[in-house]
């Protein structure tokens, strides 16, 4: 099986497919750590502050290979990181998208505004941010919005943080 587990900033996809990992014994895969990894070793001209979605762009087609290739050797796996386009079916045969599961952590407008101090005092439970980000409130809201619009707009599973934050 497939998983892979996506959302914006701060949602705790990483801490997520950690705890996944540890349950179910499958490896995982941070997109960050691959992002970091092809720029670091100069393998790619992107730098960490390029836009997501250019970002996105340079990584799905490996990681949608990478995904193919543990499908064919039906090999478990787990990815996180908010690199999958919304799209990301439309790249996979259709055999392969009943056997991958797919989620987006949404946190809504009112989790945000109730837990904001929370949220960026934890920001790094799951790895170190060398780059840390400005996180503001604004435009947490907005893009927790876009990706819960998106999840709509696909058909896409998500799990709505709304009240309490349970992993």
């Amino acid at each position: 099986m497939i998983i892979l587990i996506t959302g914006a900033t701060h949602t705790g996809k990483t801490l997520l497919a950690g705890k996944l990992s540890q349950k179910y014994n499958y490896p995982y895969i941070s997109l960050d750590l691959l992002k970091m990894g092809l720029m670091r070793s100069g393998k790619t001209n992107l730098r960490p502050t390029d836009a997501d979605e250019d970002i996105t762009e340079y990584l799905w087609p490996i990681v949608r290979e990478m995904i193919k290739t543990a499908m064919e050797n039906e090999q478990d796996l787990i990815i996180e990181g908010c690199y999958i386009p919304f799209d990301w079916m439309d790249d996979m045969p259709i055999g392969y998208i009943g056997k991958i599961k797919y989620i987006c952590l949404i946190m809504s407008e009112q989790y945000i505004n109730t837990h904001f101090d929370d949220i960026i005092k934890y920001e790094n439970v799951a790895e170190k941010r060398m780059f840390p980000e400005s996180v503001i409130k604004p435009q947490l809201i907005a893009e927790n919005n876009y990706n819960l619009e998106m999840c709509l707009k696909y058909g896409l599973k998500y799990i709505l943080i709304d009240k309490d934050y349970e992993l």
